[in-house]
């Protein structure tokens, strides 16, 4: 039996506070330029500023769970914000960095565990699928405002790359996290409405689901109209094509640096 209060249980961990610092260090070195390398600088920012995302995304799922009646989430650390007590780290945390690092892309990782069978009604569990990938869009629409409102006309180059490629990192976390594919919360919406014979027969391949994701988009036909579609949903958000190319190449840093860069104001 855990002798952890919920109050204990509920607690922010220190890891969370570290990595908002990590974050805002980052962040200030790239915008005044005072990093020994503005490119490792983007690198810190974002990989930072990307984990802090992941731990809201679970931390949503867990506290919508909480309140439809699954109480265990608290004494499984899920309230704590603490990366290290996801169910699955390395499907939370390490392959969504990982995604970023190799394909520039923000893929979904694993849920926490929530224990079902202690939430009634359709809705409730509906819900719990959907919080996540609705911290994503909001996150998305919060990294965004800076462009839609002017804010960032005059802001460093790199810096201004920098939150264009975070945000495009969050709305194709939102998008894929609400496809329909069994093993993604878009499916985990959905779930809850299907009668039992299509959920026992789809339940065998949901542990697959984030990998035919992953293969679909290798596909050219298939990975040119999700760009196409992702670089039109930036632009309707106030942010370019450009911002986002030029942010990744600042995030790569160990190919180099992007030369003259030119932006549209």
């Amino acid at each position: 039996m855990s002798t952890s209060s919920p109050r204990t249980d509920r607690r922010i961990s220190p890891v969370f506070p570290g990595l908002l610092a990590v974050t805002g260090v980052a962040a200030w070195g790239v915008w005044t330029d005072s990093a020994a390398s503005t490119g490792f600088a983007v690198f810190l920012f974002v990989v930072s500023a990307w984990v802090v995302s992941l731990c809201l995304h679970e931390y949503a799922h867990a506290r919508t769970a909480l309140h439809g009646g699954d109480t265990s989430v608290g004494a499984k650390g899920y309230l704590t914000l603490n990366p290290l007590k996801y169910t699955h780290a390395l499907l939370s945390v390490v392959l969504p960095v990982l995604f970023v690092i190799m394909g520039g892309i923000g893929l979904p990782g694993g849920a926490v565990f929530i224990e079902r069978h202690r939430v009634r009604g359709r809705l409730r569990h509906s819900l719990i699928s959907a919080s996540g990938p609705l911290v994503n869009a909001a996150l998305a629409v919060a990294l965004t405002a800076p462009f839609w409102l002017g804010a960032v006309d005059d802001a460093p180059v790199a810096f201004r790359c920098a939150l264009a490629f975070l945000a495009m990192l969050q709305v194709t976390a939102a998008i894929l996290n609400f496809l329909p594919v069994p093993g993604l919360d878009g499916y985990g919406v959905l779930e809850p409405w299907l009668s039992s014979a299509i959920r026992r027969r789809v339940e065998p391949v949901a542990p697959f689901g984030l990998i035919a994701v992953f293969a679909c988009l290798w596909i050219p036909e298939v990975n040119t109209v999700f760009w196409e579609g992702v670089d039109s949903l930036m632009e309707i958000l106030g942010v370019s094509w450009q911002e986002t190319a030029y942010g990744l190449e600042y995030f790569r840093f160990w190919e180099g640096e992007p030369g003259n860069v030119t932006l549209p104001r």
